[in-house]
């Protein structure tokens, strides 16, 4: 839109006064005083009444289109603001897919005017630019609550309703004080510590009590930092998961062991054909 085009003043400060921008206040006073333009032009010459309407006239500048005959419609004076911009852009733009013949067009249009002719001015739309969205890459996330808490709920709720279960069908009855002169025979340590106890019967002491368990210790400190994969799909931790699968056996199989398969003195036993000596 041309920077010298006429706008009508008082239409600018209304504007201006209720706060509109700038922008939109030159763009209604452009509007208005070529509204005030086209209603004050004379409606004898055919050539005018294109040119204050938007429409090219014939000849080389319409660019080989045929421009019509007869005088501008009734209708289009009448028009509002608001269709005619739209009417004079969808113009501009034909003109310019023309090609060269646009272009001279154009040239015409907005060149300077014939002897005895009105100066000629082709307005057009410029459309804002667009906000642009940008989006975050989707990736495989959970959100803490709902899906976390009520997992980790319905887990709680699975272990109450065993532990009732559990202690309803097996007799746990507290036992007679200990007697320190008396040692049961075999002397098992409590279940979550057999598995230790069954390390002291192939190990030294001091390997199977302090060496073993302070470099499971030690590697569980150090795992977060030797372990820096950030992915959480079993299919890429196959390392991590062979390594923890491996020493989730090797201690069941202990705990186990020293559970159901060592009777008195801690002697190897059957539980099938010598019993269990075990007590929870």
């Amino acid at each position: 839109m041309a920077d010298d085009a006429p706008i009508d003043q008082q239409v600018y400060d209304e504007l201006i006064a209720q706060g509109k921008s700038e922008r939109v206040a030159l763009a209604k006073a452009r509007a208005a005083a070529l509204r005030q333009q086209r209603q004050g032009a004379p409606q004898g010459s055919e050539a005018d009444d294109r040119a204050q309407g938007g429409v090219p006239a014939a000849g080389g500048e319409t660019g080989g289109r045929d421009a019509p005959a007869s005088g501008p419609s009734p209708g289009a004076e009448a028009a509002p603001a608001g269709q005619e911009r739209v009417r004079q852009a969808l113009a501009t733009q034909g003109a310019a897919a023309t090609g060269s013949g646009g272009a001279a067009a154009g040239a015409g249009a907005d060149g300077p005017a014939a002897p005895g002719e009105p100066a000629r001015r082709r307005l057009g739309l410029t459309t804002p630019p667009g906000i642009q969205t940008i989006k975050g890459k989707q990736e495989d996330k959970v959100y803490t609550w709902p899906h976390l808490i009520s997992s980790e709920f319905v887990a709680l709720l699975s272990i109450l309703a065993f532990l009732l279960v559990f202690s309803s069908l097996v007799d746990a009855p507290l036992q007679e004080l200990a007697n320190p002169t008396e040692s049961p025979n075999p002397a098992k340590a409590p279940w979550y510590f057999l598995g230790l106890q069954e390390l002291l019967l192939y190990f030294h002491p001091m390997v199977a009590g302090v060496t073993l368990p302070g470099a499971i210790i030690t590697g569980l400190i150090a795992l977060p930092y030797l372990d820096r994969n950030p992915s959480q799909r079993p299919e890429n931790r196959r390392t991590a998961l062979t390594i923890y699968t491996l020493f989730l056996v090797f201690w069941a199989t202990l705990t186990i062991t020293g559970s159901f398969f060592r009777g008195p003195g801690l002697n190897w036993v059957w539980p099938w054909v010598d019993g269990i000596w075990f007590n929870l």
